[in-house]
């Protein structure tokens, strides 16, 4: 692994043929059992935001005859009078939260639009700061258990600004860093002076099979030289513990809107083909390959070595907000969600995600936000999300921290448990219409435990690049949309995969743009899916699949064809699953 600031030959990188020489001799990146080490890291509470992992780790006993429980489990029949709870936004209970611009109030408007509202989001500036909230004992999630209104607490108090994306390279200002403590050191700087970016961006090798939390804390702790200070650039990747293979498939993160996905930041790799040649593929190196290996790589070859772009990026300004999923309230929330993030820059990360349990635990939604830029433009994209008052704020803990912790914090949330199976679907939807929430918010009040609905903001930079096989109509779309269910291996409940399957295929159809991100395509998909992730640039990309691979030797990756093109089943794409590991075995 090396990173290296831009040079003044060639294509402005050293080629992986200059390079052999060189890293002949260098280590090949962390053993097995260290790997092992940080996997096991994972489960401790301070490998994540330790505000959020407080919830997922500790569970809370609640008191029935105080508040009604608002998630059905697994193993518990449904109750008829749950109906009774189910209500729609267009009903009074649910109206839209509404901010007055001119007079400075909230209201609630009882008049639903039939698809967006209409009226233009207010600026973030105009919302007012929340006011401090006193925490029940020293548990961060004492609260939940505290029937008193109190509005949400302010995020802590930091000095620093963060770094500003500008070409013109103007200065960063800088000061207290929030870091974690599990993670590398930030090495020994001038906090207290500004920070200037010499080079717009840098480049980083990386062999294969090395994870993106390896690559995000070499270049951590590889900090390039700048103006007053040495500041650490980042490689767009997708949130830790992901691997490499993002860099084939697509690669959606926290820096896709600014810089683009992982796969449009690659610019150089070494590749082992069907027919065990070894070859470079870059822009100018078997174009046509280059073209098809960035969105479908791991159905052309093997490969070995990558160079990619890295970026400036020495804090973010990011966090969580959690909020109790009600059906009645929900809808509202998601709409206020949309319609404060309408417009936003690309420096702006957002999502909002709907997540059954854990266990013990109520429902809840989580909005999440990451600004890669100065803290008081973040800061007004914060006061405008947290100034929904439809429930309480049952957490605020967005503040600035160092983006490797910022991209560590999201592996135990997502990190799949022992013992259980995983399942994902997602879809690109071109927007975000109040009957299209509404009827989320429906069907996500009857998912098991385990179930989490993400809506995350797409655009931005994603629509600048059109030199590989990810056709324009995915690249335009407004949202990524993922459902990601985890349930106990020895369970067989048909509700874990068909809750996902007729929310993304039948709720979403109206407004979905063809098929994911190649990245986001789980296990057995149907061929159609996946052929629709390449849109009209399918048919060149089995043109090339002929000329590179005409024997189908790749077949155990996303492809969805036999040597004679065609479609199977996708189940023959990998090994059968172990008798032991089979439902009720």
């Amino acid at each position: 692994m090396d990173i290296e600031p831009p040079t003044n030959v060639g294509a402005g990188y050293t080629g992986l043929r200059d390079q052999d020489a060189v890293h002949k001799l260098k280590n090949a990146g962390p053993s097995a059992k260290r790997r092992r080490e940080d996997d096991a890291a994972l489960l401790l509470n301070n490998s994540a935001s330790q505000a959020v992992s407080e919830f997922l780790r500790t569970p809370h006993s609640f008191d029935s005859e105080t508040r009604q429980a608002v998630r059905r489990r697994l193993e518990e029949p449904r109750a008829d009078s749950e109906e009774e709870g189910r209500s729609s936004s267009n009903s009074t209970g649910d109206s839209e939260h509404v901010f007055d611009v001119t007079s400075g109030t909230h209201s609630r408007d009882t008049q639903s639009t039939e698809h967006t509202t209409p009226a233009r989001s207010p600026d973030p500036s105009a919302f007012p700061a929340p006011k401090q909230r006193p925490v029940a004992g020293g548990d961060p999630f004492g609260y939940l258990d505290d029937q008193n209104d109190f509005p949400a607490p302010l995020p802590p108090t930091v000095t620093q600004q963060v770094y500003i994306p500008r070409t013109n390279q103007e200065p960063w200002a800088t000061g207290r860093l929030v870091t974690n403590s599990s993670l590398p050191a930030v090495p020994p700087s001038n906090l207290a002076s500004p920070a200037r970016p010499i080079h717009a961006n840098a480049y980083v090798t990386f062999g294969a099979g090395m994870r993106q939390k390896e690559i995000d804390t070499f270049t951590a702790n590889h900090p390039l030289e700048a103006h007053s200070r040495p500041i650490p650039y980042h490689v767009p990747f997708s949130a830790h513990p992901v691997g490499s293979g993002v860099a084939l498939l697509g690669g959606f993160g926290f820096l896709a809107r600014v810089h683009g996905l992982t796969i449009d930041n690659v610019v150089e790799v070494e590749m082992v083909l069907a027919d065990g040649r070894i070859v470079i593929v870059n822009k100018n190196e078997n174009s046509d390959l280059w073209w098809a290996m960035r969105g479908a790589g791991s159905a052309f070859g093997v490969v070995t070595r990558y160079i990619a772009r890295a970026f400036p990026v020495p804090v973010v300004f990011a966090g969580n907000l959690l909020y109790r999923f009600r059906r009645s309230t929900a809808p509202s929330l998601i709409k206020h969600f949309r319609d404060c993030i309408k417009g936003a820059p690309r420096e702006l990360y957002a999502n909002v995600l709907l997540t059954a349990g854990p266990q013990g635990k109520d429902s809840l939604i989580v909005v999440q936000m990451c600004y890669v830029g100065p803290q008081e433009k973040g800061q007004e994209y914060l006061l405008a999300l947290s100034s929904w008052d439809g429930e309480k704020c049952l957490l605020n803990e967005v503040h600035e921290k160092s983006f490797l912790h910022q991209q560590d914090s999201v592996a135990q949330v997502l990190r799949g448990k022992p013992g259980r199976q995983w399942f994902i679907r997602s879809s690109l939807i071109s927007s975000l219409p109040d009957d299209i929430i509404n009827e989320t918010v429906t069907q996500f009040a009857d998912t098991p435990v385990g179930c989490t609905w993400l809506f995350e903001l797409a655009g931005g930079a994603l629509a600048d690049f059109d030199d590989n096989c990810l056709p324009k109509s995915q690249r335009e779309a407004a949202f990524t949309i993922a459902a990601l269910h985890q349930w106990e291996m020895d369970m067989d409940d048909s509700r874990c995969i068909d809750a996902a399957e007729e929310w993304i295929l039948g709720t979403l159809t109206p407004v979905r743009c063809g098929g994911p991100y190649p990245c986001f395509l789980g296990r057995h998909e149907p061929p159609e899916r996946t052929i629709a992730c390449y849109g009209d640039n399918w048919a060149r990309l089995c043109e090339i699949k002929k000329k590179y691979d005409p024997t189908n030797v790749f077949c155990n990756s996303l492809w969805p064809l036999n040597a004679q093109m065609e479609r199977v089943d996708p189940r023959t794409h990998e090994p059968a699953t172990p008798a032991r590991l089979k439902f009720g075995q």
